[in-house]
């Protein structure tokens, strides 16, 4: 009978047995933490910089209004003057009390006090309809108003 020496071989053969439930942990992390876009925007929207920023905490408490001139393919049916977006349509000053009134009953009534109103304006957008927002807004009790920006550099 003859022995044979183990020859210095490599390393033992990673095990791949476990693989498909890593990837499918993963897969199922990234489908239960990713929120997908719940508006699409049918404006331009292209906010003006600010240095003074800060960035608003609770998401979740905030409703956004979007002023800016209607895209390409709408443009034909809205014309080319700055637009209102609430949520997924374009819609009148006149709508803005009702779309409050709306965002208010989805949540709690100890969180209303909590809501923030955020105007995104596009930078081209005339001062008179964001004006008229604010009366809208006034006038349904929506005092608490963010401005969405981006960031700006700071000139000295």
């Amino acid at each position: 009978m003859q022995f044979r020496k183990k020859k210095a071989g490599g390393t033992p053969p990673i095990s791949t047995a476990s693989l498909p439930d890593i990837v499918f942990m993963l897969l199922f992390f990234f489908m239960v933490s990713t929120t997908m876009r719940e508006t699409d925007l049918k404006i331009k929207v292209h906010v003006p910089e600010a240095t003074e920023i800060k960035k608003l905490e609770k998401k979740s408490l905030v409703s956004y209004i979007n002023v800016g001139i209607p895209l390409e393919n709408f443009r034909d049916i809205y014309g080319t003057e700055p637009r209102i977006q609430l949520n997924d349509k374009l819609s009148d000053i006149n709508d803005i009390s009702g779309f409050i009134e709306m965002e208010r009953k989805k949540h709690d009534e100890n969180e209303i006090p909590k809501l923030t109103t955020s105007l995104k304006v596009d930078e081209e957008a005339k001062m008179g309809i964001v004006t008229d927002i604010k009366q809208e807004l006034r006038k349904v009790q929506a005092l608490k108003i963010n401005y969405s920006t981006r960031k700006g550099v700071k000139r000295e």
